[in-house]
């Protein structure tokens, strides 16, 4: 199968989730045989943070401006399947272009579900449109659980999946280093996780000045307050990922508001964590006993007493269990065979028969 990707960001990971995800399924999707061209839009922001400039399981081509698509249109059509990603600049009238242009299956690839439905219901239209939502044969979805059947019974999509975020079992996976760290907390600054981050990390920090806490990513404000117990990493490129929570006791997922109110939505991070065998403290949301088991394979925190019990366990058998689970169900080689089936089920059947009644 030849597969077009027009994503946010392959080659840079700085202060987005995308790269890292994008890597991880269509390395995995190359692997099983396939032709993939990543199609980035070059931006400022990343051509100074690209720590993938040219990846090894794909073409990768930079483009400067909408215009310039035109110049790949041959690629577009001859295409059997072409997936546009959320947050593409000029996103709608990529979906359009794409639309118009492919004659292969045509999907969405929805990394940040949630957010996209809130813009929708405000028409902030930056990267999708109710009106292009239904000229996509697929709707890949972040998150899953009641929000795939809304997006066929709202949004007429004819054929709303989950794909959930994967992880790389080869670059994450357990090594022995130096604990360095009781609690990690790897995210960019959002001002919406700030209050769980706060009382999930901060606070048990302050009430702890013991013990050893650090918060890694980009774009923090200069004005937190950060206890002298919390170690800063501005930047952590995915190479240092798997290194970091090694020297993790325990880390910590926080998840934006609008993924908590929609559920069903697992940051990569979880993935990555859990591949590695580092024991994992969230935050609370629906859905997220479907992915690892409270208690068993994951601690579940609403407060900053919840954390500091925890912190005082031996929870290492929780981290390999929490891998057992990756392995099996979350890897990207599992994500890619979800990939290649859908795509090869949209392309056997008419797109009018994956429409929702309603």
């Amino acid at each position: 199968m030849k597969l077009v990707v027009l994503g946010l960001s392959l080659s840079s990971s700085w202060g987005n989730g995308h790269a890292t995800t994008f890597r991880a399924l269509l390395s995995a999707f190359a692997g099983r045989g396939h032709e993939v061209l990543f199609l980035e839009r070059d931006v400022p922001w990343y051509a100074g943070h690209r720590d993938l400039p040219d990846p090894d399981f794909c073409r990768l081509e930079l483009y400067p401006d909408l215009a310039a698509l035109k110049g790949w249109r041959a690629e577009i059509a001859g295409a059997d399947a072409v997936m546009v990603g959320s947050y593409v600049p000029d996103g709608v009238a990529v979906g359009r272009f794409v639309q118009q242009q492919a004659r292969g299956t045509t999907c969405f690839y929805d990394i940040d579900t949630p957010v996209t439905l809130a813009k929708l219901a405000r028409g902030d239209h930056e990267y999708l449109s109710p009106e292009i939502i239904p000229g996509y044969d697929l709707y890949f979805s972040f998150t899953g659980g009641p929000t795939l059947a809304r997006l066929e019974r709202e949004f007429g999509s004819p054929a709303a999946r989950a794909l959930y975020c994967a992880v790389d079992t080869e670059r994450y996976r357990p090594l022995e280093v130096e604990q360095r760290w009781d609690l990690s907390y790897l995210g960019t600054y959002s001002a919406d996780r700030q209050p769980t981050l706060e009382r999930l990390l901060l606070e048990p920090a302050r009430r702890c000045p013991e013990r050893r806490f650090v918060v890694a990513g980009p774009q923090y404000p200069d004005d937190i307050d950060w206890p002298a117990n919390v170690e800063r990493i501005e930047h952590l490129p995915p190479a240092d990922h798997a290194e970091f929570y090694a020297a993790s006791r325990f880390t910590l997922n926080v998840t934006r508001a609008d993924m908590i109110a929609a559920g069903w939505s697992p940051s990569v991070r979880l993935f990555e964590a859990g591949a590695c065998a580092t024991p994992i403290i969230s935050d609370r949301w629906a859905g997220i006993d479907d992915v690892f088991e409270p208690g068993e394979q994951i601690v579940l925190a609403d407060s900053t007493e919840d954390v500091i019990a925890a912190l005082g366990r031996d929870a290492r058998s929780m981290g390999a269990t929490a891998r057992e689970t990756v392995l099996a169900h979350h890897s990207a080689e599992r994500r890619a065979e979800q990939l290649e089936r859908d795509l090869a089920a949209a392309r056997a059947e008419p797109a009018s028969e994956g429409v929702a009644a309603g």
